[in-house]
């Protein structure tokens, strides 16, 4: 995981220079929509280079991306996904950034920008926390703290996600992406809010609690497909024909198939994340277990001393 504090580390006066300036513009890794990190973040690793990535950890991730690459060769040639085949975009993709991003070959380091699998967030906060997480620290920062942060949360999702629409481009589809995107957000914090202050202990009450999370997140995957959909393929334009085709007497059985897949999956979301909550309180109450031996076997050898002082 990314050291936050190296975004707070200083910076000698000999590294504000107009040349290492340029440097960080257009420092191959970062540019253009690479990780974000903060000049003193870039400056204060020439001196001293990351060494938190290891070339065995350097190693395994690329032999993750190359499985995740020959994955999406083979997605792509069994699939047709409607993005892929219309912009091409995946042409222009070059293997070499798309590895170097994140992960300090060259001895910068840089935030993970995928921390988490988007296949494994189910709902709309998750996924952008996790969607280019980079550029969601940076909005966190310079955007939604100085608007008032969680004061005025339901005020600033709109501001934010305007902003983000118009820095990808100025068009409508982007900015009734972002729009729709507000419109699914605020169900979601009104709901959270109210769960969170709901106290529930028992078996049943805790069974129908996960069951109407599951479908919750059933609904947010497919807001925010639609939302998707909208903003980078059929436009605002093409709303009304989305809804038509899914309501008429074909698209009816497509739309329950696909909510049901989507209810199903939150509920695997939810094991694998129960499995990790178990795996971390597993680990800490080792190295609990762990703390407290030595400190017993610490007490021992002091206790033995002192007898042998004392003789």
């Amino acid at each position: 995981m990314f050291n936050v504090a190296i975004f707070e580390r200083s910076v000698q006066n000999d590294n504000y220079a107009f040349s290492i300036y340029i440097c960080y513009l257009v420092y191959a890794p970062l540019y253009l929509a690479g990780p974000i990190i903060s000049f003193n973040a870039f400056a204060s690793q020439l001196d001293v280079p990351q060494n938190n990535y290891s070339v065995r950890d350097v190693t395994w991730y690329g032999l993750r991306w190359v499985f995740s690459l020959l994955l999406m060769e083979l997605m792509a040639h069994l699939f047709h996904y409607n993005a892929f085949a219309i912009s091409g975009l995946w042409k222009q993709l070059s293997p070499m950034d798309v590895f170097i991003i994140g992960y300090g070959i060259c001895g910068i380091e840089a935030p993970e920008n995928m921390p988490r699998c988007i296949n494994n967030c189910h709902n709309l906060e998750g996924f952008w926390k996790n969607w280019h997480a980079s550029y969601n620290k940076w909005l966190v920062r310079y955007m939604y703290i100085p608007l008032g942060g969680s004061r005025k949360k339901l005020l600033n999702v709109w501001v934010i996600f305007t902003f983000v629409a118009i820095w990808h481009d100025l068009e409508w589809k982007l900015l009734s992406w972002a729009w729709l995107t507000c419109l699914f957000f605020i169900p979601e914090m009104i709901l959270k809010s109210a769960a969170s202050a709901l106290q529930v202990e028992s078996s049943l009450g805790q069974f129908v609690f996960r069951e109407l999370s599951a479908v919750a997140g059933a609904i947010t995957i497919t807001c925010l497909m639609v939302a998707n959909l909208v903003g980078y393929v059929i436009g605002p334009s093409g709303i009304h024909w989305l809804v038509s085709q899914f309501l008429q007497k074909e698209g009816l059985p497509v739309l329950g198939g696909m909510f049901l897949t989507f209810y199903i999956g939150t509920k695997l979301m939810f094991h694998i994340d129960d499995a990790k909550q178990k795996g971390n309180e597993v680990a800490c109450e080792g190295s609990l277990c762990s703390h407290i031996a030595d400190c017993q076997y610490a007490d021992v050898l002091g206790s033995k001393y002192s007898i042998r002082n004392s003789e």
